[in-house]
Formats: structure tokens, sequence, C-alpha cells
């Protein structure tokens, strides 16, 4: 998340690959024109075909902040401002699936913004759950969306901290939630027990916000640090413990979430400030989508296949939050 005021409104807007030596006399060597029968498919190299799917309300804090994969062709966001949890259909229509309560104190005393957010998302055993910063006690953590369209409050955060990313770890049963602000990643259960999984400096703010999204990918967790431009790698220890943490991408300025292609250990990455999707290959970026394409300060992505749903929040720009869809491919 990046995020700044609105002027005119009063709400507040902001590899490791591992490499197989086989003996030369132990396999039959493959045909001089024939690829490896296990050889990783190439990485994307482009986005092509992008299309807005469906705008949203800027005035109502319509802001998309996260995104995950719905039942069937749908996909689910966090609008921001509007402390909502809705379902976007192919076609581009908005469903809002619930409204988190409004703190009593107006969530004027969230840290760095001044407003009440929902921000990080995630579906488990067909329930949503969302974190939501306030600035207030009883009401900053991580919650639950029930059958009803009614949120249950599953675990409190730090009312000083800024939760933010989030993540289901599905080997440990629990969630990991990155706090911008209080440079920490949180261990969750189901059960509402929390933890702080790590605190490495490398998490920390520098003027703005630190930690921002957080992904699980080949065993480790991955996490974004806006103000660094970094995307970090944490070993999970066998006993779930964070382990040694490295940098798997940098000179990212502004990036807020990102996930994997699927390809190898590629990434791909919003830059909210530049409007801007790249892809991270072998700690090599590449600028694929850009506001000429629709982008309109890009929060998060996801990707299905060859497909990726790329939602924009307008926090900047003040212009057009959307869905966009585009088509990765290969060199």
């Amino acid at each position: 998340m990046f995020t700044t005021r609105f002027a005119t409104a009063s709400l507040g807007l902001l590899t490791v690959g591992a490499a197989l030596t086989l003996s030369a006399c132990s396999v039959p060597a493959a045909p001089a024109d024939a690829a490896p029968a296990d050889a990783s498919p190439a990485v994307f190299s482009t986005a092509t075909d992008a299309t807005i799917v469906a705008s949203f309300d800027l005035t109502a804090g319509q802001l998309p902040e996260n995104i995950v994969s719905a039942a069937g062709d749908a996909v689910a966001v966090t609008f921001a401002a509007s402390r909502q949890i809705a379902e976007i259909s192919a076609a581009g229509d908005v469903d809002i699936l619930g409204t988190l309560p409004a703190p009593a104190g107006g969530g004027t005393a969230t840290p760095v913004l001044g407003f009440p957010l929902a921000t990080g998302l995630a579906l488990v055993d067909d329930a949503y759950y969302a974190l939501y910063a306030t600035g207030e006690a009883d009401t900053t953590g991580l919650w639950k969306l029930d059958a009803d369209g009614e949120f249950d409050l599953v675990a409190s955060l730090p009312s000083a901290g800024l939760p933010n990313g989030l993540a289901f770890d599905e080997q440990h049963d629990r969630f990991l939630a990155a706090d911008s602000v209080l440079s920490a990643i949180y261990s969750i259960t189901l059960d509402g027990d929390v933890s702080t999984w790590s605190a490495d400096a490398a998490l920390a703010q520098d003027g703005f916000l630190g930690a921002n999204g957080v992904q699980l990918h080949g065993g480790d967790v991955y996490v974004s640090n806006l103000d660094a431009g970094t995307i970090l790698q944490i070993d999970i220890q066998d006993d779930g413990a964070a382990g040694e943490i490295t940098v798997a991408a940098e000179d990212l300025v502004g990036v807020d979430d990102f996930a994997f292609t699927g390809r190898e250990d590629q990434i791909v990455a919003t830059l909210d400030p530049s409007s801007e999707v790249v892809l991270v290959t072998n700690g090599e970026r590449t600028t694929v989508l850009t506001e000429d394409d629709g982008l309109s300060n890009p929060t998060s992505v996801l990707v299905q296949d060859d497909t990726i749903y790329v939602p924009s929040a307008a926090y900047v720009t003040q212009d057009n939050p959307n869905l966009l869809t585009a088509t990765l491919a290969g060199k």
C-alpha cells in the first residue's frame, strides 16, 4: 500500500533453483534437438492484452488494496477506505460481501495514514479473513467474514502498528501478517494466538511504510519493503520459526505487493507510486505494464496460469481505481 490524502475530501487515502547433477552414464542422452523431459518452462518476458474489467467508486472509498482468487471465475478484493470485502465477477460485476465496523474514534489515530482501512486478504476453508488498521485497540487486527456478511475479530494486533500484507501458511496452520509501521511479521493461529515471527531490521520503515506484502513460495516467506524497495526472503526453520533473511530483489522503488509467476522463481510486482507492474527474473527488472495500460497506483497482483489480475487504488492519481487483467507471455 502506498497512499496520500484526498485534497478535497475528509477521507485520508493514500533461485534458489536446485541444480540436480546426473552422471552422464546413469541416464541415456537426449537427442540434441530435444529439451530435457523435466525442463522448466521459459520464464515470462512481457504482458499483453491489458484490459480494465471493472472501475470502482473513488468517492465511496472503493480503493482495492489486496486480491485473492474466489469461487468460479471471480476474484475478491479489500476496498481500503470503505472497509469492505467485495467479489468481482469476470464480467466486472461488484458484490459487496461485508463491511468492517467503523472504529469508535473514527480511526484518525491510525498510524501514518490517519484513517481506518482494510488491507491484507486471505481465503481459508471458504472463509475470508482481512486485516484492519484503525489506530484503536478494539478494532485493529485480523477479522473473519461469516456467512451472514458479519465480521468477527479473530485476533487483536497492536494499535500503534499498521497491519498490511497477509498470507496463510498451510504447513503451520497460521497466518503471517506484515506490520508496515512496527516493522514486524506476526504469526496468527486460526484460534487467534499472536506472536512476533520476525522483527528483523530489514523490515523497517524509512520515513513511510516498511514491511508490506507477504507471500509464501518454495517453503520460504517473502515480504516486500516499500521504503527500501526490496523483496526479502526469510527461511522457515523446521520448527516454523524465522530463519535467515536475504534480499531476493532490490531497486523496486515503491514496491507494494507481489506474486510468483509459477515460472522458476520469477516475481511479478506492483510499483505503486509510479503505476508500474514489473517482472523480476534473476534479479533483473522488466516493466511490463504502465499507466498507459490503465494502471492507477497498483497495489497487488494475482496470478492464475498466464493471466494476472491487478487492482489499482488511485491513492495518488485520484483517478479511476480499477481492476485490470493482462496475459503474461514467454520469450
